[in-house]
């Protein structure tokens, strides 16, 4: 990929009263069972997100996690640890309570470095892919997660993705399993300094929270740095307890960049690949039927 550095100065991004009810007023009591509240404080987080006020669109630009397709970011330590996070040209339709709402598909591959034996060069063997589906509400520009299909391979996959012994564990779906798994957050349209909201809401397999624990954050830290207007989101899992509840998951996403630093996997490349996707700001309305939309037409033609 052929990347070009940049700095953004910070926006000025205005709270909605929506915005402010959702992460300061709506603390709901969490519908988790006691056995995913081992850091025992889930109340605090928000579980409710009014959802049914949302039209979903598949691409956009929320400050810190842009969702166009073809935008990819690797992140890595070196010779250890690399993740490549693509947004893909493809989408999936979630159906939640009766609505169907088109999301966009946001892959994810770990891999580890392999060293080469008897002198051959080492490579890089991809033992996870991810494919997350994500979607923008238009009313809070937030970034919702509707669930993810993840598969494991530790001994890596084939060369055509397939895996000899495929783990699913981590998988789940909004609107499907018992309980019903329902969507969670994983960027705010509004950055408010504090707030804390469930990320994920499927357990068994999903519980995952976010804290916005820092603003006006420089990336990278030491030296000089080559974005400004960073954020820092502490990730926690209720359903593990102990590390899990700490701020040792922390992630740096920078303004119109996304995503720069996971623990300790820091961003080395950033760019777009390939990607036709010409039709897709035609179809926003994803949770529209298709008597809905052509009412919608008609009185745009009055």
């Amino acid at each position: 990929m052929n990347l070009k550095t940049r700095s953004y100065s910070m926006a000025s991004i205005s709270g909605t009263l929506f915005g402010v009810l959702m992460f300061f007023g709506l603390f709901s009591g969490s519908v988790l069972a006691e056995d995913y509240d081992l850091c025992g404080n889930n109340d605090e987080f928000t579980a409710d997100f009014l959802i049914e006020d949302c039209k979903f669109k598949t691409t956009g630009m929320n400050p810190y996690f842009p969702l166009k397709p073809g935008l990819q970011r690797v992140l890595e330590l070196e010779e250890e640890e690399r993740s490549v996070e693509t947004v893909l040209c493809e989408t999936k339709t979630i159906n939640l309570n009766g609505r169907r709402i088109k999301t966009r598909v946001l892959e994810e591959r770990a891999m580890e470095w392999e060293e080469g034996e008897d002198g051959e060069p080492g490579e890089w063997v991809t033992i996870e892919i991810s494919r997350n589906w994500v979607a923008i509400c238009k009313l809070t520009n937030d970034v919702y997660y509707f669930g993810e299909d993840s598969i494991d391979c530790p001994e890596g996959f084939n060369d055509d993705d397939t895996c000899d012994d495929p783990d699913p564990a981590g998988s789940w779906e909004a609107g499907k399993g018992d309980p019903i798994a329902m969507p969670g957050i994983l960027m705010p349209g509004t950055f408010f300094l504090g707030a804390k909201y469930f990320q994920e809401i499927a357990p068994p397999a999903a519980v995952d929270r976010g804290e916005n624990a820092a603003m006006g954050l420089d990336w990278p830290e030491e030296g000089d740095p080559e974005y400004t207007d960073c954020v820092q989101i502490f990730d926690t899992n209720p359903a593990e307890g102990g590390d899990a509840c700490g701020e040792d998951d922390a992630k740096t996403y920078c303004y119109g960049v996304g995503l720069v630093q996971d623990q300790d996997l820091a961003m080395v490349d950033f760019g777009f690949v390939g990607c036709d996707d010409d039709d897709d700001d035609s179809d926003d309305d994803d949770d529209d039927s298709d008597a809905e939309k052509r009412r919608r037409r008609n009185h745009d033609d009055d």
